[in-house]
Parts: C-alpha cells; structure tokens; sequence
C-alpha cells in the first residue's frame, strides 16, 4: 500500500499533468517555448509580492505573471526589440527581482530550493482541490476557446479575416499560462513547469493526427512521466520533481527512435 502523502503527490501530478497538456500543445504549435520560461521565472517575483503583500501565493504568482504577459504585449507593439529578447529580458529581469526582493525581507523564511524545484510529495488537500478546481477551469477555458486559439496558431491573419480575433485569442493564452504556473510552482516548482508543459507535448506530436489527438496524448504522457517519475524516485530516493521531468525525457527518447513500419513505408 502506498503512503497517504505518495498518492496525494500522485493525484496531484496528473491533475497537472492533465491541464498543462493542451497548453503545452499550443506552446509547441507558436514555438513560444521561452514564454513559458519566461512565466515561469516570473513567479519568483509573484512570491516576493505575496510575502510583501500577505496574500494567498497562488493569487500573488497569478498577478505578477498575468503582469508580464500584459508588458510583453505592449512592448511587442512598439517594434522597439525583437520577440525573444524582450522574453530574455523579462524572464531573467524578474527571476533576479523575485530572488533580490526576497533577500531583502529579512523576517520572511522562504524555502528556496522548495519554490525552484517544488515539494510534490508534500501535497495537502487542499492543494489537491486548487490544482482540481483550478485545472477544470483552465480546461474549460481551453475548450471553450480551442477554434479561436488553434485558428491564431495556424494563421493570425487567416483567423482575423474569420472574425475571430487573433490578438484577444494570445491574451487569453497568455493568462492561461499564469493561471497554470500559479497553480503549478508550490507543486511541481518554478524551474519544472515549463519541462512539464513542452517536453509531453513534443512528445505528442510525433504521434498525432490531429490536433484533438495531440492535445489529449500530451496529457496522457505527461501523467506517465508523473507515475513513472514519483515511482522511480521512491525506488532510488532521487528528488522527485526532477525525476518527473528525467521521466518525460525517457519517453520522449524513446518516441525519438524510428518505428520499423514507418522506416520501412520511407
């Protein structure tokens, strides 16, 4: 039998697992892999902000990261700077203010290496509950959204003739990733986040048809990788964030080798 907090770790990283999926597809599909970088790193600052501020973490990360979604669009209008830098620029800006303003609160005891690399097996109930209610909501938002989202993918110009409003669309994609790195840093950790949400996708795309197909074996993978990664850390007493990504890896390695009757039809 497995310990209460083992299982509790369990459903948590496929409840992750489960909601970080479809995102990571689109995160693929725009190749806006720094973004979520970039997202991630900013919930550093979020933290600093919700000592200072004495608010609920989830919600401080959730401010902090929608904020830098928000300058990143409007500095992208100004063409002062290309995508990428201006990502470098505010992935690294806010990862070094996050780490400085945490320095300066003398009276706050912060976990460091506990929000780089998140406690998974130190999963509450409730947690169990934000990561549940949270991740139905971002799955909702997704669904309700996948045409205008998917269509912006492919073709922003194609999706503003349609009437589906492209720019409205990354907004909405961008707070969608605040949403889940505020959910997903205490858990899984700043620094894995965005392993979790691109490397199943990718290994997804080796194997869809369609963009449905993708989304939903990108969450099926990336529940794998949570078991096979929390069992192989109990094996081996490794630390089990990052044994969840050394596992998503495994798999994406093994996809990688040719499947004899696709070599075969080459």
């Amino acid at each position: 039998m497995l310990d209460d907090f083992f299982t509790r770790a369990l459903v948590a990283g496929i409840g992750i697992a489960l909601m970080a999926g479809p995102l990571g597809c689109l995160i693929v599909w725009r190749r806006m892999a720094y973004f979520g970088d970039t997202m991630a790193h900013s919930a550093l600052l979020g933290v600093a902000l919700a000592f200072l501020l004495e608010i609920d973490l989830t919600l401080g990360v959730f401010a902090v990261a929608a904020l830098v979604a928000i300058v990143l669009v409007l500095l992208q209008r100004r063409d002062a700077l290309s995508t990428d830098s201006l990502l470098g620029i505010l992935s690294h800006s806010t990862l070094a203010l996050g780490l400085v303003a945490i320095a300066f609160m003398t009276w706050v005891r912060v976990d460091l290496m506990g929000l780089l690399f998140g406690d998974i097996l130190a999963v509450s109930k409730a947690d169990l509950v934000l990561v549940y209610a949270g991740g139905a909501a971002v799955l909702a938002v997704i669904a309700w959204l996948w045409r205008p989202l998917l269509a912006a993918t492919v073709s922003p110009e194609l999706a503003e003739a349609e009437g589906l409003r492209p720019e409205r669309s990354r907004i909405a994609f961008m707070l969608l990733m605040a949403a889940v790195v505020a959910i997903a840093m205490k858990i899984v950790g700043v620094l894995l986040i965005t392993a979790l949400l691109i490397v199943p996708a990718a290994t997804a795309r080796r194997f869809a048809a369609t963009p449905e197909i993708m989304a939903v074996l990108a969450s099926a993978i990336g529940g794998a990788s949570v078991v096979a990664g929390l069992l192989g850390s109990f094996r081996f007493d490794t630390p089990s964030g990052p044994s969840i990504v050394v596992a998503a890896l495994a798999i994406f390695l093994i996809a990688l080798v040719p499947r004899p009757g696709r070599a075969a039809a080459r």
